[in-house]
């Protein structure tokens, strides 16, 4: 499968971004998806998750109340809407997808990565 993110950009704090991962071929409903993001000089970290149905989410708690993940199988495509942005967001947001029902927070459980896109909130 091929994930192409789209949706990045440049905001101030407190704004509202959303995030779109389209998937190609016929077969996405049978992957979990998950989001993850890496800032300058850290290391890449889990943001989000969700299973194949999209019954089950999975939230960092650096995000939660603020950053939802969906999905909607139809349209090939797996959101990440994030609100209330801070600067401590910023950075390049990966797409993922793994293969099996249950989704997961370990970047070694992805079997399949987006190219990234820039997230940049300034203060």
């Amino acid at each position: 499968v091929q994930l192409q993110a789209s949706g990045g950009g440049l905001v101030q704090a407190g704004d509202s971004l959303r995030l779109s991962c389209a998937a190609s071929g016929r077969t996405f409903a049978s992957y979990a998806m998950g989001w993850f993001r890496q800032a300058p000089g850290k290391e890449r970290e889990f943001v989000a998750a969700i299973s194949r149905s999209g019954s089950r989410t999975y939230h960092a708690d650096s995000v939660k109340e603020r950053f939802t993940v969906s999905r909607d199988n139809a349209k090939n495509t797996v959101y990440l809407q994030m609100n209330s942005l801070k600067p401590a967001d910023t950075a390049v947001y990966y797409c993922a997808a793994r293969t099996g029902r249950y989704a997961a927070t370990g970047e070694g459980e992805y079997d399949y990565w987006g190219q990234g896109i820039q997230v940049t909130v300034s203060s």
